[in-house]
């Protein structure tokens, strides 16, 4: 046998032995479900990037396999820095059962942007009442929610996004975030993301906690918010 004749043979094999191990995983018509392990209170918080990425990855998950996903997102109002329509909202809208509300007021609270306080006050409330109907309209729901069904129908999978930023500034009574959290039905997975500072009044009423803490950043070496990347 050649030298050519058998490094032919070595790449027919090495082919063969991907094609074995590195099969597509199947994917199917995604089908109004309901999940049997839900109920827990996820809290996602630190300086670093990744918070709202990791909430928005588990409600993707949970979409497809059917359940009903919904997220309320605090403070993310827009910027001049980052354009009005985000990558993650048109992903979302290819997901059957996730949906998303923004409640941010433009700019972001504290950085002299010209935005008004007041107003970042009052949407951060707006959305903690919004969270409080969906909470309450969740409750009890053992059978499959229909991926199209408005939220204020109930939800398996709450992700509240920067709520746990808006506590730590002011916008919102950290005691309401806790009553938030002890008003859910067994059943809800509710996932809390945001801050800088440990909330140590969320941290007590969590099962899962994570801290993400920032090593380096690209903003710390002159880079601004990138299109893909944070929007």
């Amino acid at each position: 046998m050649t030298d050519e004749q058998s490094k032919s043979e070595n790449d027919e094999s090495e082919r063969a032995s991907t094609d074995e191990t590195s099969r597509p995983v199947p994917t199917g018509t995604i089908d109004p479900s309901t999940p049997d392990e839900f109920g827990l209170v996820q809290l996602w918080w630190g300086d670093g990037k990744g918070k709202t990425t990791a909430a928005m990855g588990m409600g993707f998950r949970a979409g497809g396999h059917g359940y009903r996903v919904h997220m309320v997102q605090f403070m993310k109002g827009g910027a001049g820095s980052v354009e009005d329509v985000r990558g993650e909202y048109e992903a979302i809208e290819q997901i059957s059962g996730f949906t998303y509300e923004n409640t941010g007021h433009y700019g972001w609270h504290g950085f002299l942007d010209g935005s008004d306080d007041d107003e970042h006050t009052a949407q951060a409330e707006g959305g903690l009442a919004r969270a409080k109907n969906i909470i309450k309209a969740s409750k009890g729901d053992t059978e499959p929610i229909p991926l199209d069904a408005d939220p204020d129908e109930g939800v398996h999978m709450l992700i509240l996004d920067e709520i746990l930023y808006a506590a730590n500034r002011g916008l919102l009574d950290p005691d309401e975030v806790v009553e938030l959290v002890e008003s859910k039905p067994d059943d809800l997975e509710l996932v809390l993301t945001g801050g800088h500072d440990r909330p140590d009044y969320a941290c007590e009423v969590a099962d899962l906690v994570t801290h993400v803490e920032k090593e380096a950043h690209p903003i710390e070496s002159g880079h601004s918010a990138r299109k893909g990347t944070e929007y």
